[in-house]
């Protein structure tokens, strides 16, 4: 069934339901305009280009979606595909890339494909998710920590060394933004886990820099002034040369966006005991990030922490994404200079603490008991991705896993034997 949920939720929508999702929208933005930014700069782009993905792509996941309280937009598992499309491609062939996958997207929803994560051994999943966190929170090291060095490799050894030569170049100031951002989004998740703490930690510890002028880099000393509003809508421009080449892109970013929004889906599920509309979500996806494409933007997919959020806030409805999506779009208009002052250190530390949460640990002993083959699956998956490359690690550990899976449904139907007629 490819139906929106939205269809469904407003034949029985009410003023108190209104208010609800009013409530958590406005939460969830305050928690995804940080995060957005500092998803856009990891991942080698402009960070008004998190913005305007979490305002378009968030607003047609949640018009479209087959989830009640899915929440979209750029997410922490695509920094690695993007930076990696934008350092051999450009950011042009980003943008053809995502509108491809889009197109990928929308055929899996019309051919019914929703149903088939299923097929993905979870092992896989957790290897690639745990191996991102690892790339990410490496990648933060440098504005964490202050450090001055240029061109930096996205090779994580490379990178490590670099890094390693240019200990010297600490900077103190910048280091104690990033701890006090950490320890401060820490403290108010666990005194008050309703409250948009992220955007308040990211504030306070930018606060700290432009009252005590301290030596440290921002966002506007880096990268200037963000736009106070959305770019015009444009074609990528678009060649079969073009098109041959980014193709495996494309399928990377449809096949992370789908098994991402789907997951997430499923937990949003789990949470309010309800039951999501798989192909209408991958639909939803094709056409949220098409649009974002469009207006410039990042991969788009259903984001697990802010959908997480929303529920956590009260969020009843898609109308919640939609207005979270309207909200950060305010901003923008209304409140874009100010991202200028947000620290680096701080968006860092709100990213590191993102990669931790990303790899789980709570279930780390979980994995630890996992029969060999799904410990040797994941460990495989997880050393492909952090040292090779991310198609590769999802195109061998799936291959893998199918392979596991129908070997042993092969032994359980070598035991039957047939009954005497």
């Amino acid at each position: 069934m490819r139906q929106p949920k939205l269809l469904t939720t407003l034949r029985s929508y009410s003023r108190a339901s209104f208010l609800a999702d009013l409530q958590a929208g406005s939460t969830v933005a305050m928690v995804a305009i940080p995060l957005s930014l500092a998803i856009a700069i990891a991942s080698g782009a402009d960070p008004a280009t998190g913005l305007f993905t979490a305002i378009i792509g968030g607003f047609f996941i949640s018009l479209l979606g087959g989830s009640r309280v899915q929440i979209g937009g750029p997410t922490g598992a695509f920094i690695v595909v993007v930076y990696g499309v934008i350092a051999e491609h450009g950011f042009d062939g980003l943008v053809l890339a995502t509108f491809m996958a889009g197109l990928l997207l929308i055929i899996g929803g019309y051919f019914r494909a929703g149903s088939l994560i299923a097929f993905v051994p979870e092992a896989v999943v957790n290897g690639f998710t745990i191996g991102i966190g690892i790339i990410i929170g490496t990648s933060q090291l440098k504005d964490f920590l202050g450090l001055t060095a240029d061109n930096v490799p996205a090779e994580l050894i490379d990178k490590l060394e670099v890094l390693w030569q240019a200990r010297d170049t600490l900077n103190l100031p910048a280091l104690a933004i990033s701890l006090a951002t950490l320890a401060l989004i820490i403290l108010l998740r666990r005194l008050a886990p309703r409250f948009p703490g992220l955007i308040v930690a990211v504030a306070v510890g930018s606060a700290l820099v432009s009252l005590f002028a301290l030596p440290v880099d921002t966002v506007g000393s880096r990268f200037g002034d963000l736009p106070s509003a959305l770019p015009v809508p444009a074609l990528p421009e678009v060649s079969w040369a073009r098109i041959v080449e980014l193709f495996p892109s494309a399928v990377v970013i449809a096949f992370l966006a789908g098994v991402e929004s789907l997951l997430s889906a499923l937990v949003a599920d789990r949470m309010i005991e309800g039951h999501h509309r798989p192909n209408a979500e991958l639909t939803a996806q094709g056409v949220a990030n098409i649009a974002s494409a469009l207006f410039g933007g990042l991969p788009a997919t259903g984001a697990i922490a802010r959908t997480a959020t929303n529920i956590r806030a009260g969020g009843q409805t898609p109308v919640a994404g939609i207005v979270h999506a309207l909200v950060i779009l305010a901003v923008l208009m209304l409140a874009a200079p100010l991202a200028g002052y947000l620290a680096m250190p701080a968006l860092a530390a709100l990213l590191v603490l993102t990669a931790w949460n990303m790899s789980e640990p709570h279930k780390w002993r979980e994995y630890a008991g996992a029969p060999m083959e799904d410990r040797l699956l994941l460990l495989l998956t997880l050393v492909l991705t952090v040292l090779v490359d991310l198609t590769v690690a999802i195109g061998v550990g799936v291959s893998i896993g199918l392979a596991l899976r129908l070997r042993a449904r092969k032994n359980i139907e070598s035991d039957w034997t047939p009954p005497d007629r």
